[in-house]
């Protein structure tokens, strides 16, 4: 039967399989299957929607507090301890059960040891800073349209535009807002957005000793927050309030709030 299915056709098997291993040839000389377009499946990671997210590996922070020092430097932040855009908190869980949260300065002159006669189980160190929600709350109270979200999803600022009002900074769920006492507008973290559209990392990001912070396109695969996304459990603050933050935690224990 299949010699006669043959004859009929005129092309034994082994010429109709050739034929069809040269069609990919030929879609490539007639422009149908560009051959950038043929590596694109395994080369090009990048998605059309460039969105910048943070990572942040708790379990390797260490509370020296340089990110701190770092951003008020890079930003020129008010240098009083109470202004900042990133800081570190330390959490201690006693053997009674009790947790104590504590933030001197921010952290930006790192943590003093534990007081004696205290029976602490374990103690652990937590960056914080503005999420970059996409569904950001600060963005919906602003009167006029003063704080917005860019194109790469960074939340930013505009000062020419903003009245200081505080409205963003009571609806930041994170406390992650301040209102600048020189200019009287509201300021906050932007990924060091100045930095980042230059292909550089965040200040914070770049000066930590243990990588403990993760920078990069969340569409990226080939990025290290990609592989830290794919590697590790992660969590985000305050899950329920539906703000979908940008910055994501692996290792993040169920008393940090």
């Amino acid at each position: 039967m299949a010699r006669d299915d043959e004859s009929r056709s005129g092309k034994t098997r082994r010429e109709f399989l050739a034929e069809l291993a040269e069609i990919p040839a030929a879609c490539l000389l007639l422009g149908v299957v560009g051959p950038l377009e043929v590596l694109a499946s395994d080369k090009d990671d990048v998605s059309e929607e460039v969105l910048y997210a943070m990572g942040v590996q708790v379990d390797r922070c260490i509370g020296c507090g340089l990110c701190v020092r770092a951003c008020k430097q890079e930003n020129d932040v008010p240098k009083e301890p109470y202004y900042f855009r990133t800081w570190v908190e330390r959490y201690q869980i006693l053997a009674n059960g009790e947790v104590e949260v504590d933030s001197p300065k921010g952290g930006i002159e790192g943590f003093p040891s534990e007081e004696e006669g205290q029976d602490v189980l374990r103690s652990f160190f937590v960056p914080k800073l503005c999420n970059h929600c996409d569904n950001p709350p600060c963005v919906q109270v602003c009167p006029v349209g003063a704080t917005f979200k860019s194109p790469e999803g960074v939340i930013l600022v505009d000062s020419d535009y903003c009245i200081g009002c505080r409205y963003c900074i009571q609806a930041c769920p994170y406390g992650a807002r301040y209102l600048d006492y020189r200019t009287k507008t509201a300021d906050k973290c932007t990924f060091c957005y100045h930095r980042i559209t230059k292909e550089m990392l965040p200040a914070c990001v770049e000066v930590c000793p243990t990588q403990a912070r993760v920078f990069g396109h969340m569409g990226t695969k080939s990025s290290p927050l990609h592989r830290m996304r794919r590697m590790n459990r992660l969590q985000v603050l305050k899950p329920y309030l539906n703000t979908a933050p940008k910055v994501f935690y692996s290792e993040l224990d169920g008393e940090v709030r």
